[in-house]
């Protein structure tokens, strides 16, 4: 039985994306076949299905880096047909078939149950995007992070993982400080629990010191560059500094003081490779005491048929919050 999918190519030499269908039979080995009833977009599947960014690893690939929807069936006795489940990261979308799609196939070791307090609706609402979200917090509260210790400023803030970061940081009684460039989105940044509104414009980023005025006791950034190092020169002692995306750059110059002068720990914030035990915890936990409260207010759902039309919006840096695609219909 042949069904929709979102399928990225290779066509003389160039990336090209569209609507396909395709037969059971061409999905991805895996021990669970599932039903996606939602996926989601990130910044990722937008370079991805236009090429803008060199993700895919092998073409053919059906987009989509999240799915969440029902098993159909299983060879691995911990799903059944029937269980709700989420999938995100791994080589879902990028070298393995993913979640653009209305049937997805996967290894029983990606698959995830869906937690108590989460629809399928919600969890990709949260996706990939709340997953790095909720595993920053965590980490960065395991390093010694907690409301007393001083503010916390977050990059990037519009954006999906942004978004859901201040969110989770403001109910768990943070002060938040939004870094962004988009002036005309205070208001909403404030909406989400953000206590101050910072413009990206008004750093002078063109003069980093290796050590500026301690400022954050906590930070979470999205862009890499000058931006993370400007924030690691203006860490407090012991602050936390969590390091989740590369928007802006990949590149980071700064100098060893904040690290061995203030005691600043730098974490990496893997979301692809995560442990499952750790993944498992962190998607409970959103689903619990770290649930954003405002998700749905930061959230769109579009049609599958719609899907091609958001894609420039993350190339652009138009994106706000986050956009669940209906699969299902």
């Amino acid at each position: 039985m042949a069904f929709k999918a979102y399928l990225i190519e290779q066509k003389d030499g160039k990336v090209a994306s569209g609507f396909a269908d395709l037969e059971e039979s061409q999905l991805d080995p895996g021990e669970v076949t599932i039903r996606v009833a939602y996926s989601s977009v990130n910044y990722k599947d937008a370079l991805a299905a236009t090429g803008a960014g060199r993700i895919i690893r092998r073409f053919p690939c059906v987009g989509g880096i999240d799915l969440s929807g029902t098993v159909v069936s299983s060879t691995d006795a911990r799903f059944v047909p029937g269980d709700q489940v989420l999938a995100t990261s791994y080589d879902i979308g990028v070298a393995h078939h993913g979640g653009f799609a209305e049937m997805a196939r996967v290894p029983a070791d990606w698959v995830v149950k869906l937690p108590a307090g989460l629809t399928l609706h919600e969890a990709m609402a949260l996706g990939t995007a709340g997953f790095t979200a909720g595993l920053a917090v965590v980490r960065m509260e395991h390093d010694g992070l907690q409301p007393a210790n001083g503010p916390v400023i977050v990059s990037g803030a519009t954006g999906g993982v942004g978004s859901i970061a201040i969110e989770i940081l403001a109910a768990r009684g943070y002060h938040v400080v939004a870094l962004t460039g988009k002036e005309h989105e205070t208001d909403y940044l404030k909406g989400l629990g953000a206590k101050e509104v910072m413009l990206r414009q008004s750093l002078d980023l063109a003069k980093i010191k290796p050590l500026d005025k301690s400022l954050w006791a906590g930070a979470v950034d999205n862009l890499g560059g000058d931006v993370l190092s400007w924030m690691a020169s203006t860490m407090k002692i012991d602050g936390t500094l969590a390091a989740i995306g590369l928007a802006a750059s990949m590149n980071f110059n700064t100098t060893v003081a904040p690290f061995i002068l203030r005691g600043v720990s730098l974490l990496g914030i893997d979301s692809v490779n995560c442990q499952m035990a750790r993944r498992a915890e962190v998607w409970r936990r959103l689903g619990g005491d770290m649930k954003p409260p405002g998700l749905a207010a930061m959230t769109r759902t579009i049609g599958f048929a719609g899907l091609p039309g958001v894609f420039d919006d993350y190339i652009q840096g138009r994106a706000r919050g986050r956009v669940v695609v209906d699969i299902a219909g």
